[in-house]
């Protein structure tokens, strides 16, 4: 539905379906994801890269995203939220064939500081779009989206694991897992609210630095995704090495703890409705805290598992409730989007190599020591989500709404 001014009415079936629609295209961006992660040691290979150089490589889609993902807003402002989110889709799904294709490390540095680039952009205008649709249903469903993504990322990575298993090449898988998310995205894309600004609307700025409410709100994301990081990417290692369990099990924790985000998401937007923002991160806060306290304290593997568990637990809302309260924060919500995304996307990028750092400095115990203090922070910090706590801001355009500008209002 195209849409030139507010005169336009969308009706309560229609966000239910754009509902659908968008958490579909949170599926295919997660599949992209997962799809890339299996396939990393081919592409190692393939580039003749050492592991200090893949590492360095694999810092270009944070920086691609960070320098990227502003843009965003000006694209929706420009061409509709709909279309912009179509194009920087398909783009997205589109550059998963290229880090396969770099025969070198300045060519893959290349090939995913592009595939960074889209990922943050198409990033930013699903998210915008998302926090719309949650406004004019006028309930929690951000959780549930973002749950969509991890469900989307293991599907992904299942498929990669087969292709992998069955010694595939990358360039193939990689080049048909496009073209099919391609597909599907641009399906997908098709239901979503075609939101337009309106004529005479400024345009937002393509570079800006985040305003205030994107920071602080960014800094409680910056606490989850830390703690969300470090655990993917050490708790095999962290039972391997300090608990001395064996290679399977110590992998198994890594598959658990990304099922029970993936879980704690879809279940969480119910959580959010009844309790609220503010005291489901509070709560979940606590939770994280307590698992990382066994973490560090953990007699046991078991005892370490759970721990890891609970931080899964834990964290597994906050970034999709610091996207809600950053779309309500201000009169620029893909700006402040934008600015929660750039800083949990770095703090992605840096949770595993300090994890690393401080644990060749002293121990991996005291890392994730770290990581515990991180998580208690959430509970210090949760208040700064009452922006996206619709039970203390009641959303007035539930069910028929006017159609609202390519950025999201509060």
């Amino acid at each position: 539905m195209t849409t030139d001014s507010t005169e336009t009415v969308f009706g309560t079936e229609q966000v239910r379906r754009a509902r659908f629609a968008i958490a579909a295209v949170f599926t295919v961006h997660g599949a992209v994801t997962g799809s890339f992660a299996t396939r990393v040691p081919w592409i190692q290979d393939h580039a003749g890269v050492s592991a200090g150089q893949l590492g360095l490589a694999l810092a270009f889609p944070a920086i691609g995203a960070s320098l990227a993902m502003p843009l965003a807003g000006a694209i929706s402002h420009r061409f509709g939220a709909r279309t912009a989110l179509r194009g920087l889709l398909a783009l997205w799904t589109l550059a998963l064939v290229l880090p396969a294709l770099a025969p070198g490390l300045l060519t893959l540095c290349a090939a995913l500081f592009v595939y960074g680039a889209t990922a943050g952009m198409s990033d930013v205008a699903m998210n915008a779009l998302g926090v719309e649709v949650e406004n004019r249903l006028d309930k929690s469903i951000m959780s549930g989206l973002h749950g969509m993504w991890s469900v989307g990322a293991l599907i992904g990575s299942a498929a990669g694991t087969l292709a992998a298993h069955l010694g595939t090449d990358a360039r193939l898988h990689h080049a048909l897992a496009a073209l099919v998310l391609t597909a599907l995205g641009l399906l997908a894309c098709r239901g979503v609210l075609d939101l337009r600004s309106e004529p005479d609307e400024e345009p937002p700025p393509r570079f800006t630095l985040p305003p205030k409410s994107a920071l602080v709100i960014g800094a409680v994301g910056f606490c989850a995704v830390f703690a969300e990081g470090a655990s993917l990417d050490w708790s095999a290692v962290y039972l391997r090495d300090v608990m001395d369990t064996s290679a399977g099990l110590a992998a198994a924790s890594t598959t658990a703890f990304a099922l029970t985000m993936a879980v704690a998401r879809i279940a969480g937007d119910k959580v959010v409705d009844r309790f609220g923002a503010v005291r489901t991160v509070r709560v979940g806060g606590v939770l994280a805290t307590v698992g990382g306290v066994l973490v560090v304290a953990a007699p046991s593997a078991v005892l370490a598992m759970c721990g890891f568990g609970l931080l899964g637990l834990g964290v597994a809302v906050v970034v999709p409730l610091a996207f809600a309260a950053a779309g309500r924060s201000g009169p620029n919500p893909s700006q402040a989007i934008a600015g929660v995304a750039t800083i949990t996307y770095t703090s992605g990028l840096i949770a595993p190599s300090a994890i690393g750092s401080l644990a060749e400095a002293t121990s991996l115990v005291v890392s994730f020591g770290l990581v515990t203090v991180l998580a208690f922070g959430l509970v210090l910090g949760a208040g700064v989500l009452r922006a996206g706590d619709r039970r203390a801001t009641p959303s007035p355009d539930a069910g028929a709404t006017k159609a609202a500008p390519a950025e999201p209002r509060p």
